[in-house]
């Protein structure tokens, strides 16, 4: 039987539709089937971002501080502390700079005319300053009650000025706070090398930081050069070690610049983490 032209257009509309449905489900099943294909593939390997450097271990000669002082220092610090002693860091010569005690330049500097890392400033303040910030950083990170002081300007002329890193050292030492000071020592035959310059005797009992501190740089007498400003009033004066080569070519190096302030850094926390365990 013929069937009528309306149900004939119907029909080949509804063969359209059925067609393009399966069309699309073919299409769709491809397309997952691509999906899972891709999902599958193997990811991209990459190679492992390179890590650090270890640091050089102490050692004698030690190949990061160079030479101990042989300056002879016969102290012991025994004192006990509290875990959670508060630490204060400073840099030395923060507040000296175009004074007569402004720091050392540096053998590149003073023998080999190179510019100074800063211009106004002396390479050890420069130096002082990195390996500061970096003492604190390491120190907070591993759990110590430690923080830095920095005084607003470079050149304070008044040593009693009560913003200098003598004055508030003093408060702070009489409030039972440690207070570090990070220095580096002239160069040879100048310098001294390593080593911690202690406290004066009227100002409190050395303790066992003071002690960790010595054994892991060396010790100074605790009266050098008749007893120092800083010791004076309640700072211990760390010497990290010569400015000169090798130690001071590393520092200046950028690509081994970084790698070697953390490592100096590194040997005053381990100190600092021992002494108050």
């Amino acid at each position: 039987m013929r069937l009528p032209a309306w149900m004939r257009r119907r029909r080949f509309a509804s063969g359209l539709a059925i067609a393009g449905l399966s069309l699309a489900t073919l299409a769709m099943t491809k397309a997952a089937e691509q999906h899972n294909w891709l999902g599958t593939a193997e990811p991209s390997k990459k190679p492992a971002p390179k890590q650090p450097a270890p640091c050089p271990e102490p050692a004698t000669p030690d190949p990061l501080l160079g030479p101990r002082t042989k300056k002879p220092g016969s102290w012991v610090g025994r004192s006990p502390v509290q875990s959670n002693l508060p630490i204060v860091v400073m840099a030395g010569h923060a507040d000296s700079q175009g004074t007569a005690s402004p720091g050392a330049p540096g053998y590149a500097v003073d023998q080999q005319k190179r510019p100074p890392m800063q211009p106004g400033i002396r390479d050890e303040l420069f130096w002082n300053r990195e390996v500061q910030a970096a003492v604190v950083s390491q120190g907070q990170a591993r759990g110590l009650n430690i923080r830095a002081y920095t005084p607003p300007l470079i050149s304070i002329a008044n040593d009693d000025d009560p913003s200098t890193n003598w004055s508030k050292a003093k408060v702070f030492s009489e409030r039972g706070e440690y207070v570090l000071e990070i220095h580096f020592d002239a160069y040879r035959p100048h310098g001294f090398g390593s080593g911690l310059i202690p406290v004066l005797p009227n100002v409190r009992e050395l303790n066992v930081v003071d002690e960790s501190l010595a054994q892991a740089f060396g010790r100074y007498p605790r009266l050098f050069r008749g007893g120092l400003g800083g010791p004076r009033r309640g700072i211990g004066i760390l010497e990290i070690a010569m400015l000169e080569a090798p130690l001071e070519t590393k520092l200046r190096d950028p690509r081994s610049r970084e790698h070697t302030v953390n490592c100096l850094a590194e040997r005053v926390v381990n100190a600092l983490v021992q002494g108050v365990s």
